[in-house]
């Protein structure tokens, strides 16, 4: 109710939510006023009036619930385990929580007018740390491009229309090249795709963005049901396991050594790929001799107890097998991982830290509120309600909302680590709100997190990150602000030397401290 508070005296509450919501827009105001610079009349019309639902809450929302949430959650709570991944999930939350509060601060500090985290940064901690922030932000945004264009070409060509692949994998393990390939050509499309709306108009696909949220948010809605209906209905997924390691469906389609022909048996395609196609057993795998094949659903459903089976991690190297826990294997002494066998292998290395990396681009976005600054009709109000409640929301849905653990382990999208350190260092800089003269306690809380989870995504791009801002803030620094805004950094220069003034001895100084 607090998102509608404003509105409570003068509007109805539902006739007013559907005419904004039919007028919804994903953009701030003034990218569409630039369109439509020609009529002017139109634009004068438009008068920042955005409550805290249209104007923060909503897009904060759909900034936030990205590509990461439904392509990689269920990757990391397979290899972290269910207790680890609440733990990387609470770090990341904890860590945009503490900046929204920062933020808050500032908003809640004086008039915030057009501008957005800019304004407020720059106007609070100077030009030189605003600077810093709005680079580094917009190179952390310019790499959430290429991000979200690689996860949409993902999710096409591994689920919607694998047919529609250009480069096709060669021979076994040729999958992930190929896919890099594929990626490659449909991405370079994409962004042309992209650049030309940009350039034609970007007010043509911003009418869509309340059917694109729509579809957010439906998708959300589609997990939360998926989990209740496997509790009663799992869908069946046959999973093929030999022993405990997981097979790919490569080259056969009866998950058996043998099956019932002709009043007889007879060996299977799978028997023919681990025997060299000859029936004598001689020629086979050990491994395949010495172990059965079995059938498993790979979504058992909530009631099976998989949550339990998973509340540890399950942390590999690359090229390891796939393994089931819980299914009985007979190891065979100094074996040779033969090519070509249609075992799944862990296609990268997966360790703590490195999830940390890939999951944490998914819980920013919390600016987009604060970057309509200009647009809202109560900023102070609305930027620290509606990024509050928009972080508590997906916060929520990612911790309740998270898939079913156990699953088969995806290549991460390498834009990824870097994003992360970027978007992380902004954060950071953030952190470092000034009020009333005093760093806050949270806030401090705030930065030390960020600096501790940039150095825990990756130490060297960690490095890079600070290097780029800190060149950048020397620059601004040499070449000087245009005029002074009264900043909270000139004000603690002020109030130090005030006080060493205060502090002098009023006795004769000696002579090695004259100067």
């Amino acid at each position: 109710m607090a998102l509608f508070e404003e509105e409570m005296d003068s509007n109805p509450m539902v006739s007013s939510l559907l005419n904004k919501l039919a007028n919804y827009t994903n953009l701030s105001q003034g990218v569409v006023e630039h369109e439509e610079a020609e009529d002017s009349r139109r634009r004068q019309a438009k008068s920042p009036g955005m409550g805290t639902f249209i104007g923060v809450y909503l897009p904060c929302l759909q900034n936030i619930l990205g590509v990461i949430l439904f392509l990689r959650l269920t990757w990391i709570v397979g290899a972290a385990g269910v207790l680890e991944s609440f733990l990387i999930v609470s770090m990341c939350c904890t860590c945009t929580m503490l900046t929204a509060i920062s933020m808050s601060a500032i908003a809640t500090n004086g008039v915030v007018p057009a501008g957005g985290s800019y304004y407020m940064i720059s106007r609070s901690l100077g030009p030189e740390f605003g600077g810093a922030v709005g680079l580094c932000f917009y190179l952390g945004t310019t790499f959430a491009g290429a991000m979200y264009i690689l996860g949409t070409i993902e999710i096409f060509l591994t689920y919607i229309s694998p047919g529609a692949a250009i480069v096709h994998p060669e021979g076994a393990g040729g999958e992930a090249a190929a896919l890099l390939h594929n990626m490659r050509v449909y991405g370079t499309c994409t962004l042309a795709l992209m650049a030309t709306v940009v350039f034609v108009g970007v007010k043509y696909v911003n009418k869509l963005a309340l059917v694109f949220l729509a579809c957010v948010v439906l998708s959300i809605l589609a997990i939360y049901a998926g989990v209740i209906k496997t509790a009663f209905d799992p869908p069946d997924i046959p999973v093929c396991l030999l022993g405990n390691r997981t097979l790919s469906r490569r080259g056969f389609d009866v998950c058996a050594k043998v099956h019932t022909a002709n009043n007889g048996s007879a060996t299977t395609a799978l028997w023919g790929i681990f025997c060299n196609g000859s029936a004598d057993s001689t020629s086979c795998d050990q491994y395949f001799l010495h172990n059965n094949v079995t059938e498993i659903q790979g979504i058992p459903g909530v009631a099976s107890g998989v949550l339990l089976d998973n509340l540890w991690s399950a942390y590999a190297d690359k090229g390891a097998f796939v393994e089931k826990k819980g299914v009985p294997s007979v190891a065979v002494p100094e074996e040779a991982r033969a090519r070509g066998l249609p075992y799944v292998l862990t296609d990268i290395m997966t360790y703590f830290t490195m999830l940390v990396g890939i999951y944490f681009p998914s819980v920013t976005g919390i600016m987009a509120g604060s970057n309509r600054s200009g647009d809202l009709r109560d900023a102070q109000k609305s930027i620290p309600t509606g990024t509050i409640l928009a972080i508590v929301t997906t916060s929520f849905i990612c911790i309740l909302g998270g898939p079913v653990p156990g699953a088969a382990p995806h290549p991460p999208p390498h834009a990824a680590s870097d994003l992360s350190c970027i978007v992380l260092f902004g954060a950071c800089i953030e952190g470092v709100i000034l009020r009333d003269k005093y760093v806050s306690t949270l806030s401090f809380l705030g930065m030390s997190l960020c600096f501790a989870l940039m150095f825990i995504c990756s130490w060297y791009y960690a490095l890079c990150a600070m290097l780029i801002a800190g060149c950048i803030y020397k620059y601004i620094e040499y070449r000087g602000a245009e005029k002074e805004w009264g900043d909270g950094i000139r004000g603690l220069s002020l109030n130090a030397a005030r006080y060493a003034l205060l502090h002098v001895e009023h006795g004769p100084l000696h002579t090695k401290n004259w100067r």
